[in-house]
């Protein structure tokens, strides 16, 4: 096994490690079946959904269906923890549909996309190599377990509370964060179908109060999420706020806006207009145009 095969191997323990640890916290006044905590059994099932996806992928040397597994493995936990818990109420009922919404949503739109496409190029490299392309399913699993920690908190709990102001102001966020999102997405779309804008930058609708919207619409929707699991977490479940800390971080530091804001550089850098367009719009945060 060479050095990027171990470290790969490495990274596969890691977010099984990590993981686990979620797990545990999360575990911490979740309902049980017989003695296993059904959070634990939903993280045990998001790395299981990749882990039984990864077989066919690596052996069809083919990434297309890894974005679509992503989404359905959101659909399987929550279905999971709402199949296992008792006394669901309305907070947890609200909580699961808010996650199946995104997710078919979500899936749905990168399936179309990747289809249309033929190919995700983040892929070539790793394909071909076991523990590297096993590595990226590990992480979308922990990717998912991470990201649903606040929802699985409140449909696992086993400590239920009217849903009352808080928890109104978190759905809030949430459809707000939901409407952005689509927004962007939809107009980005619309934007690359038409011809005339082959091989251009978005600068218009809301692409011209930020640079990266959709992503600001993901970090809200998961801020509203950990906003209405907030009266039903205490002790080691404050961990489960997570949510959108782990979201913000993997979109402004590692695989969302660095990697886009890179290829943005390469390919128009030296264009006066895309720099006009770095110095007037934020990075992230919504804001009206100069």
């Amino acid at each position: 096994m060479g050095g990027s095969d171990r470290a790969a191997a490495l990274g596969v323990l890691a977010s099984v490690v990590v993981g686990g640890l979620l797990a545990w916290a999360g575990s911490i006044g979740s309902a049980k079946v017989g003695s296993v905590p059904v959070f634990a059994l939903g993280a045990a099932g998001a790395f299981i959904v990749n882990w039984l996806s990864f077989g066919p992928a690596f052996k069809a040397q083919t990434e297309k269906f890894y974005d679509l597994t992503g989404s359905l493995t959101y659909l399987s936990v929550v279905l999971l923890a709402l199949i296992l818990s008792d006394d669901l109420d309305a907070r947890a009922f609200i909580a699961a549909a808010l996650v199946a919404i995104w997710a078919l949503r979500l899936g749905s739109f990168l399936f179309t996309r990747i289809r249309k496409d033929g190919k995700d190029g983040r892929f070539d490299s790793i394909k071909p190599h076991f523990w590297r392309f096993l590595r990226a399913w590990s992480l979308q699993g922990l990717w998912v377990t991470a990201t649903l920690t606040a929802a699985l908190a409140i449909i696992t709990s086993d400590e239920r509370k009217d849903l009352g102001v808080v928890g109104i102001i978190g759905i809030i966020v949430w459809l707000a964060g939901f409407a952005i999102e689509v927004t962007a997405d939809q107009q980005k779309s619309t934007f690359r179908a038409d011809p005339a804008n082959n091989g251009r930058f978005i600068s218009t609708g809301i692409w011209a109060w930020s640079r990266h919207p959709n992503y600001f619409g993901e970090i809200m929707i998961w801020t509203g999420m950990a906003i209405l699991a907030l009266p039903i977490l205490s002790g080691w479940r404050w961990v489960m706020l997570i949510s959108p800390v782990f979201v913000y971080l993997l979109l402004t530091r590692i695989s969302g806006v660095p990697m886009l804001e890179y290829r943005g550089k390469k390919k128009w850098g030296d264009e006066p207009e895309y720099q006009e367009y770095l110095a007037k719009t934020p990075s992230l945060m919504l804001r009206p145009p100069r």
